[in-house]
Formats: structure tokens, sequence, C-alpha cells
């Protein structure tokens, strides 16, 4: 049986990792850079900060490759090597997450622009492109894939397609809802847990987003649509305001609060928690205090 699928039948609380992006940037990223451009050029700084997440407790290592389709990648240089940067960036995760026994995830993000008839993109065109990136993830040995941050139902659809049409992994589809309780074209957390859990998804879930409160608003109207249906929750360290002087985005809230408003996650409904942007190691470790200990008590 799947991993990813005996640990969440088990009844485990499972809690993924924190940020990436946020994270590189500290570790020196250069803005304009795709991150997944390190996952041929340096490597290392990619298992380090996977492996201080796993060393935090996560059980879920996310693969960098959330712009790693073939047409996201127009900007970066190995455009042309998609499928290998995919299953690159899966081993670098699984070498993480052997620290902690843990699970990967392989991370597929919006391809950037949106499908006909708001945008310029052909359905079909954008399903072949996750089928491409969920073979070659599948490939480097994903326990489970996430296709994460969405905000249209018509990509999503197409993410789901595509990679159901080249795998049997378990499928996480998670939004992000910036608006609120709406995500950036208007789609209610309601109708995303009908659609997708009929359409097979394993979890449901959101991450990104804004306020860890619109977070809670949105597992509430989850939970209340669907009651059975296991929930995926990933949000950010709050809103983030600009630091003038490093030009990158501050992130007020701190561990202790992650920890505090994952326990209400779970209460509601969540298998998986973790954290979004901003979340270091130190909010992961909270997590799993908060989460793990909360599961503890009622075993």
């Amino acid at each position: 049986m799947n991993k990813f699928l005996e640990r969440l039948n088990s009844g485990e609380i499972l809690v993924a990792d924190g940020a990436t992006g946020s994270n590189l940037q500290k570790m020196g990223l250069k803005p304009g850079k795709p991150p997944e451009d390190l996952i041929i050029d340096d490597p290392d700084t990619l298992l380090k900060l996977a492996s201080s997440f796993a060393q935090a407790g996560s059980d879920i290592i996310l693969t960098c490759t959330f712009g790693g389709t073939r047409m996201r990648m127009k900007d970066s240089k190995y455009q042309d090597r998609t499928p290998e940067v995919n299953i690159r960036a899966a081993e670098i995760a699984r070498k993480a997450a052997s620290l902690n026994n843990g699970l990967v995830a392989g991370s597929m993000g919006p391809v950037g622009a949106l499908i006909k008839p708001y945008g310029p993109l052909e359905f079909d065109e954008v399903k072949a492109t996750f089928a491409e990136q969920a073979k070659a993830l599948a490939d480097g040995g994903v326990d489970l894939l996430l296709i994460e941050t969405m905000f249209a139902m018509e990509e999503t659809t197409a993410a789901f397609e595509g990679a159901k049409s080249v795998t049997d992994l378990p499928i996480v589809v998670s939004f992000s809802y910036d608006r609120g309780t709406r995500s950036m074209m208007g789609v209610k957390p309601k109708d995303v847990i009908k659609k997708y859990s009929e359409m097979g998804a394993t979890l449901v879930g959101a991450n990104c987003g804004t306020t860890l409160d619109n977070m809670e608003a949105v597992v509430k109207e989850y939970a209340a649509t669907l009651p059975n249906v296991p929930l995926w929750v990933k949000p950010n360290a709050g809103v983030p305001h600009m630091d003038i002087e490093t030009e990158q985005g501050v992130y007020d809230m701190g561990p202790e609060d992650m920890a505090k408003y994952s326990k209400k996650y779970v209460e509601l409904g969540a298998k998986v928690v973790g954290g979004c942007c901003g979340n270091t190691p130190e909010h992961i470790a909270a997590i799993v205090k908060a989460v793990k200990k909360t599961e503890q008590a009622g075993a």
C-alpha cells in the first residue's frame, strides 16, 4: 500500500514542511531567479533547507517544483530538461525526508496564465504540461502529488486530469484563498471540496492565503460542506509587510501563533498541517509539538 495512505488511514496527524521561497531568499536566492534552477545549480542549498524541516519534525517534505511545469519554466534556462528537473527534485526531497522517516509530496503549482475563455491557454495543453510533470515526479519516487496554490477551477481540473492520466498516486488539491474566503477568481471553498472529492482527491485543502483567521473560516466551510473529507491546511505566517532595507517580506505570525491555529485546524478536520510563506523550521517545530501532543493525548 502507498505509504502516505497507510499513515493517513492509521489516524496519524501529519505535519508538512514550511516555506520554500521566503527561506531560500534568506539563504541568498536572488529575486526573479526561479527556485527550480537551484535543483541543477545548487542542490545542496535545497537539501539543507529541506533537511532543516525534516529535523524540525516534518512528516512530509515538498519538492522544489512549484513552478516545475514546462510551461512555467519558460523563464528557466532548464526548460528543455523539465522532466529531469522534477526527478532530481524528488530525489533531493527524498534524501531530506529520510532523516525523519518521512514522505515526499510532489509540488505542482499554477502555470502562470489562464485557460480560455479567461486567458490564452487551451485546456488540453495545460493538461499535457501537468501530465509531464506528474509523471516525472512519480518517476522520481514521490509518495503523493500536491496540486497547490490554485485559484481557478479550469486549471485545477486540467492538472488533476493530467496527473490522473499518468499515475495512480494519491492527489491532494489545495486552493489559495487570497480574498478572504474566495480565491482570486472568486472560487468558494464549498465548491472546491465538492468537485475535487468527487473527482477522487485524497485530501482537499488550502495553502498560502491571508490571515490565520481567514484560513480558519475556509477550513470551517470545507468541514461544514463535507465533514468526512480529510483536509490539508498550510497557511502563510500571516500577511507580510515589506522590509525596506532587506527588500524581503516580513511575516508577523510567530511559531506559537502557528501552533495555536494548527491545533484549531486539526480539531476542524485537518489531517495534514504545515506552513506556507514565512514559515521557518522553528514554526514547524512548534506545530509538531502542538498537534502531535494533541494526537497522543487523544490516543
